[in-house]
Parts: structure tokens; C-alpha cells; sequence
């Protein structure tokens, strides 16, 4: 659709001659002729950018995009001029109450978080109580409540974890069957799968070239964490 088609359709719709459109122009500030306003109508020539922007609103154009495209005026759509009206006008209302202005997103809040290694961890029973650790920061993309990072060793949790991958992990003692945790047992770190055999709990791990890991009632198993990424 032509912009002087546009024009023409909403000065006709809001009852406004083109001299009388001309004058609401000026007194914006934007001294124009009737003439003026026949030529854009008519297609002869183009308002600049700053009549163009003054015609938006003296049109009642808000959906700039949608009414000079062809796909109608968005909200205001199917509304009459005293309808149009009084939806800018809550429109307004909603801008000046300043409960829902748009305000700048705060920067991500940085954190430092302890990163374990599970090959270091393993075998010396020390996992979350010793120094094998480095702090690292991180942001938004780390899960909220998580307390500490691994860094995977091996494949046995492919293809969901990868070797030298870093999960994060919330640090609490107990899983329910078929979480995926962080564990201490018989001295070693593991990542893996809490599940249930007939009579005994197992460490399960997601690749299938890899045996369960049956929890002796001998050997304490220790619950370290749960995994959130």
C-alpha cells in the first residue's frame, strides 16, 4: 500500500480535511500547506522523516510498521476513532503511572564458585573436604543453588556428560531414585545415576559399555550433590 494511500485512508477516518491537517502539523511545529498534504497524498512527493514522524501522530499511527505494510495497526485494529481514542489514551495513562516502564536490564551478577576435578578426587576420599579446587567465576549461565562445579573425567556418563565437560552441582545428602548426582564411594568420586536393583542401590551409568556400581551395605555411600547442568 502506497504511504499516500495511508494517508488519505486515516486523515478521512479521524474527519480532518487537508487544510485542517496542515494547520495540526504547524502547530506542532512543522509549517506545511494543503497543498503539501494533496502532493504526499496524491504521491508526488514524500514528507521527510521528521513530517513523516508528525503525520504518525497527529494520524493516531501507532503501529508505524504494521498501517505502511498492509498488516493493519495492530491493536488498534477493527477500532473506530473514538475506540482508537481511548485506548492511547490508557495507553498513556499506563505510561505515566511508571509501573511499566521499560528499564535497562541489570548486569548479570558475577559469582565464584569452587571446580573440582573428578580424576583428581578420586581415590583420595577428600572430595569437598580438601584443597583440590580452583575458584572460578561465572554468571547466568550457571544454574541458581549451585554450590560447587566438576569438571567430568572419563565417557561413562555419555552422551549426556562429555570427559573434561563441567557440570554444576547443589550441594545436599540425599537423592531421590533416578537423580543424577555427585558421590563418595569406597574412596572415589563418581558421577553418575542413583538406582534401584531388586535389594540393593546401584550408581548407574548413562553409557551402557559400563557396569552398575551395586552399593555394598558394607561401604558407606556418600551423597554429595545433585546435578543442575
Amino acid at each position: 500500500m502506497r504511504i499516500g494511500e495511508v494517508l488519505a485512508g486515516r486523515r478521512k477516518d479521524l474527519g480532518l480535511s487537508q487544510a485542517e491537517l496542515a494547520q495540526a502539523m504547524s502547530r506542532r511545529g512543522c509549517g506545511v500547506s494543503n497543498q503539501a498534504v494533496s502532493k504526499w497524498e496524491n504521491g508526488a512527493t514524500l514528507p521527510n522523516a521528521r513530517q513523516f514522524l508528525l503525520l504518525c501522530e497527529v494520524l493516531e499511527i501507532e503501529d508505524i510498521r504494521g498501517a505502511f505494510t498492509g498488516g493493519g495497526e495492530g491493536f488498534l485494529a477493527g477500532l473506530d476513532r473514538e475506540g482508537r481514542r481511548k485506548a492511547l489514551d490508557y495507553v498513556q495513562l499506563l505510561r505515566e503511572s511508571g509501573r511499566y516502564t521499560l528499564r535497562p536490564e541489570e548486569p548479570a551478577l558475577r559469582r565464584s564458585l569452587p571446580l573440582y576435578s573428578l580424576a583428581v578426587s578420586a581415590g583420595t576420599g577428600q572430595f569437598l573436604d580438601g584443597e583440590d579446587y580452583e575458584m572460578v567465576e561465572v554468571g547466568a549461565e550457571v544454574p541458581d543453588g549451585s554450590n560447587f562445579g566438576v569438571r567430568v573425567a572419563g565417557d561413562s556418563m555419555e552422551p549426556a556428560f562429555h570427559d573434561g565437560q563441567i557440570i554444576w552441582v547443589r550441594q545436599q545428602r540425599s537423592l531421590m531414585t533416578g537423580e543424577i548426582g555427585i558421590f563418595l564411594y569406597d574412596g572415589s568420586a563418581y558421577l553418575k545415576q542413583l538406582v534401584a536393583l531388586e535389594d540393593r542401590m546401584a550408581l548407574h551409568s548413562l553409557n551402557p559399555h559400563y557396569a552398575d556400581i551395586v552399593i555394598s551395605p558394607e561401604l558407606p555411600l556418600r551423597v554429595l550433590g545433585k546435578v543442575l547442568q
